[in-house]
């Protein structure tokens, strides 16, 4: 990936954030309707080639391949408070949203807290036309990175403690 196409991705990413109406350049835009009509050479292309932007009437969309996701996800990390409770069980408290999970030692939180993320991802999602609109739009990218991980140990993995 160039620089340049991160910087595309942030933009359309703070754009879409803070609700702006934007414009992709025409040139890289393409039409719904001829993509309907191939569909399966734009999937291919997707694949195999690059994202592509569609617009639709008023709505311009960004169609990827999960791997494509992922990397652009893949500077968002899940970061824990952690607290040797007066019993030794230990509390981990995730920053990024509000969630607190306790176990008998550290690994024990980890997992729990995990697993509370990815089931917080699930029900967001589930629900993401609310969510998405309040207060919890940062939450986002965070959602997105557990569901492609769609893996306790994995998301256990990446949470870095502080």
């Amino acid at each position: 990936m160039k620089a340049t196409d991160t910087y595309v991705i942030d933009i359309m990413y703070v754009l879409w954030y803070y609700d702006y109406e934007s414009e992709v350049c025409a040139m890289l835009v393409l039409n719904a309707t001829d993509v309907r009509k191939e569909w399966s050479l734009v999937i291919d292309s997707v694949i195999r080639e690059k994202p592509k932007f569609i617009k639709r009437t008023r709505d311009t969309l960004f169609l990827t391949d999960l791997s494509v996701l992922e990397s652009l996800l893949s500077a968002y990390s899940f970061t824990a408070d952690k607290y040797i409770e007066e019993d030794g069980s230990v509390t981990l408290s995730l920053i990024e949203f509000d969630l607190v999970e306790n176990g008998e030692n550290e690994s024990a939180a980890l997992r729990k807290l995990a697993a509370a993320i990815l089931e917080y991802a699930e029900d967001y999602y589930d629900d993401s036309a609310f969510w998405v609109r309040g207060a919890r739009k940062a939450h986002l990218p965070y959602v997105f990175k557990a569901l492609i991980l769609h893996d306790v140990e994995k998301i256990g993995g990446l949470i870095e403690l502080r």
